[in-house]
């Protein structure tokens, strides 16, 4: 029984041996922008995000981004379900520079939130592992 159980874990271990971890320690911060403005003028068209995205994203993330068209929906402050197109744009930066990033992303949520009158710009975070 035990050399049966010794053979089975033998392969695991030579693969994991053989395949390491791919990449570098990376922060993948995920940003969600809505579209509906809240002081009830049309939405934010896709040629106004792009001039945002080059304006204020792209100088703060220049070595790259990605940015993802969406559909997304959300429950208003007053109880409503919103429904709007949205953009997602996911941004890969080192852990070890996450203090200082999160100042630029936070800067770019304000200046959206501000200029857009949206109520919020969402944001998810994870830890991921990254090779360029």
């Amino acid at each position: 029984m035990l050399i049966a159980l010794l053979g089975a874990g033998i392969p695991a271990l030579v693969g994991a041996a053989l395949h390491p971890s791919v990449g570098e320690p990376y922060q993948e911060t995920r940003l969600y922008f809505g579209t509906e403005r809240t002081d009830g003028r049309g939405p934010v068209e896709e040629q106004e995000f792009m001039r945002f995205l080059n304006r204020e994203i792209t100088p703060a993330f220049p070595e790259g981004l990605t940015l993802q068209d969406g559909y997304g929906q959300w429950r208003g402050q007053d109880g409503k379900v919103v429904h709007e197109t949205s953009y997602e744009v996911v941004l890969l930066y080192p852990e070890k520079e996450a203090d200082a990033r999160n100042t630029r992303i936070e800067r770019i949520r304000q200046a959206y939130e501000d200029q857009y009158r949206q109520d919020s710009v969402g944001r998810s975070d994870d830890k991921v592992s990254a090779g360029f």
